[in-house]
């Protein structure tokens, strides 16, 4: 077996010291300004890290927003003790997972019928786009730590017009910690040999006007079928106010995972017979991530605001497999590999600045609120593939170097008024025009380049029905662009535009003293969903795809009394459907009809526990709708019919003391085997595992 990779501890030794020695920096005291506020005004005053938000809280915008939103906040996620972002999205209506181990190294989800393995979302952190190459490919390969996560905004329907590209299923918005004031410490071991501590700490200065802090974490596992990991993650964000109406503030964070994990899964007959083991223990998976970035908020006159943010990341995927020998391994039964070993290594470099005019003004004798929005961004990849045997250790001839490179501008307008009382109406307009260029430095410097502009209107509205319910809905345009590897496929000028859909929804939401709902119904017209993997140089728009995804969503949560609540949620996708092409008529891969969880919570006195249920219904593996999983060493992507199944979880944590909480959890209470996704093999859902921590406050 090859063995963990060695990594130089300058990078992690950089990034320690950076965070520290800034931490020690921001948290003296700043005196250029005097204020006479409480304490509870100070904590209220503090800077945040992000100036450019996706939304606030959910009760907050329930009259700004023309969608649906949903926000999960830190109570909420520590509930359940996730180990990833999987298993938070999981629990949200109308998003799909395609899981392929327990930490979620990559993101795989899909939001109202869209393939969970080819997300048309986008995914932020504090409002800046996190996911490699939005333009140029491979927007999967890195996806932030839950560990250091507040709360998760899900924006969908024409509440996601602000922002873009890749918003046809909606926003996800990861919005980070403040550390809090003092040093908080938690840790927890586990099944698979889990072992994870947390780390926080944080302070501010006796004026209120400046703070600084640090988390981080460090995780191990041998991992549920020893797909073992090695984690750490270090994020250092501080804040100060620069006058009385402007503010600045920074983020710093740096990640590393060393995961062994493959493309390869178990075959059908070894995954019927129960037997979970590392199908590919020799492949590696490593990533590594470093990021930067500053917002500026202005409090201009007249209810003017403008906020800016300026960010910039480098990340590394480095995906070391084996080559196969399939006679081999159809004989095995399992998967045979030769001493060929081929390094998939791809860099992506990011660099972008976004700012925001928000004013009020008068509109048809009203008060209105507009908001104008500028972005400019720069994204490289840099992909080489080493060809090297087992002896080589990671080390061969580079035999395919391409260079991606796009340079996208983007500008976006919107407007709320109201013409009559209880009515909100919110039009808007977003326009993206991009340029992607690729060389093949393997292939003479050959080079070629396209360019595309999409114009993305919209128009949404709420109206206050009572006190305790309104109505929401709106129609918008959104986009996904085709991706460097399919707009210039065989090194010409494909002239693809962009993915494109028309969405609608209509939905009535509100709450009462013990209750809170939601119901909301979703139509979404892609009118040319781009074909992938196409090796074709002769790709044209007519091999695109118009798919059709209707359904709806249902949330309702109750205060049952004497400490009991319910939550839960459902998803009906009765269409998810190709209208065109080789698959009309079938239903996209990785798209149920039928989602849903729920959620029974009990907390007194400082006890709390949640037993919840998860459901997925049948799936498809495949556009062709194949219902019969491979037995043998099938190449490319497997398809076949995933049945259904339920999973159940048993959460609990006592605090003994305002210092001191104690937790535990039991996922997979029922040890439920189940097919969690498929690739070149079945990947299965993680068995039973238990968990238990504590959690400390200094």
């Amino acid at each position: 077996m090859l063995a963990r990779p060695f990594r130089t501890p300058s990078k992690v030794a950089t990034a320690v010291t950076l965070a520290l020695l800034s931490c020690a920096s921001f948290a003296n005291e700043n005196n250029s300004a005097t204020r006479n506020e409480t304490q509870a005004e100070k904590k209220t005053s503090m800077p945040t890290m992000e100036v450019i938000r996706v939304s606030a809280s959910q009760s907050a915008h329930r009259y700004d927003e023309t969608g649906s939103v949903i926000v999960i906040d830190r109570e909420a996620i520590e509930r359940v003790q996730p180990l990833s972002t999987e298993d938070v999205l999981r629990r949200i209506p109308g998003i799909n997972i395609k899981g392929e181990e327990e930490t979620s190294i990559v993101a795989n989800f899909g939001i109202r019928g869209l393939s969970a393995s080819e997300s048309k979302s986008l995914m932020l952190e504090d409002g800046v786009p996190v996911a490699p190459g939005l333009f140029i490919g491979n927007d999967r390969y890195f996806n932030p730590r839950i560990q250091r996560v507040d709360s998760v905004e899900v924006l969908k329907g024409s509440a996601s017009l602000r922002y873009g590209p890749s918003t046809i299923g909606g926003v996800v918005n990861y919005k980070t910690r403040n550390p809090d004031q003092g040093i908080s410490f938690s840790s927890r071991v586990g099944s698979f040999n889990l072992r994870e501590v947390n780390l926080e700490a944080g302070n501010r200065s006796t004026s209120g006007d400046a703070f600084a802090g640090v988390v981080a974490t460090m995780a191990k596992s041998d991992g549920f079928m020893d797909k073992g990991y090695e984690m750490n993650d270090i994020m250092f964000k501080a804040g100060v106010d620069l006058a009385a109406n402007q503010r600045v503030g920074l983020k710093f964070s740096w990640h590393e995972n060393d995961a062994n994990i493959s493309y390869r899964g178990l075959f059908l007959d070894d995954y019927l017979a129960g037997k979970r083991y590392n199908p590919a223990p020799d492949d590696w998976y490593l990533t590594e991530r470093v990021a930067f970035d500053i917002n500026h908020e202005w409090a201009l006159n007249n209810g003017m605001t403008l906020n800016t943010v300026a960010y910039w990341s480098d990340m590394s995927r480095d995906y070391w497999r084996y080559n196969v020998d399939t006679a081999a391994s159809n004989a095995a039964g399992r998967w045979v590999f030769t001493d060929k070993l081929n390094g998939n290594n791809r860099s992506f470099e990011r660099t972008g600045i976004e700012s925001r005019l928000a004013f009020d003004h008068s509109m048809f004798g009203s008060t209105a609120y507009s908001e104008i929005g500028l972005r400019l961004m720069r994204e490289t990849a840099n992909d080489t593939r080493i060809r090297a045997t087992r002896e080589q250790d990671r080390t061969g001839i580079n035999d395919r170097h391409r260079f991606d490179e796009a340079t996208s501008y983007a500008v976006y307008v919107q407007t709320r008024f109201s013409p009559i009382e209880h009515l909100s109406i919110t039009p808007g307009v977003r326009v993206e025009s991009y340029e992607q260029k690729r060389t093949e430095l393997t292939n003479n410097n050959a080079k070629v380049k396209t360019s595309n502009t999409e114009v993305l209107p919209g128009i949404g509205a709420t109206y206050e029905l009572t006190n305790t319910a309104q109505l929401y809905g709106g129609v918008y345009r959104a986009f996904s662009p085709a991706s460097n590897g399919v707009a210039l496929d065989g090194l010409q000028d494909q002239n693809l535009d962009g993915e494109t859909t028309t969405n609608y929804e209509l939905g009535l939401r509100g709450s009462t003293t013990n209750l809170n709902y939601e119901v909301a119904a979703f139509f979404m017209d892609f009118s040319n969903q781009v074909v992938t993997g196409n090796s074709d140089p002769n790709l044209s728009q007519s091999n695109a795809g118009k798919t059709e995804h209707v359904g709806m969503e249902f949330m309702l949560a109750y205060e049952l009394g004497y400490g009991f609540s319910i939550d839960t949620n459902a998803t009906w996708v009765p269409t998810s459907e190709f209208k065109s092409g080789d698959n009309k008529g079938n239903r996209l891969p990785y798209a149920p009809k039928v989602l849903a969880n729920l959620g029974l919570n009990y907390t007194q006195n400082g006890f709390s526990a949640a037993l919840t249920a998860h459901h997925r219904g049948e799936q498809f593996g495949s556009p062709d709708n194949t219902t019969a999983i491979p037995t043998g060493a099938a190449g490319g992507i497997w398809g076949g019919l995933l049945p259904a199944y339920t999973v159940l979880d048993l959460f609990a944590q006592y605090q003994l003391s305002p210092s001191i909480t104690v937790l535990g959890s039991v996922k997979n209470l029922a040890d439920k085997q189940y097919i969690a996704g498929l690739r070149q093999g079945i990947y299965a859902g993680p068995e039973r595992a238990f968990e238990v921590g504590v959690r400390l406050k200094f």
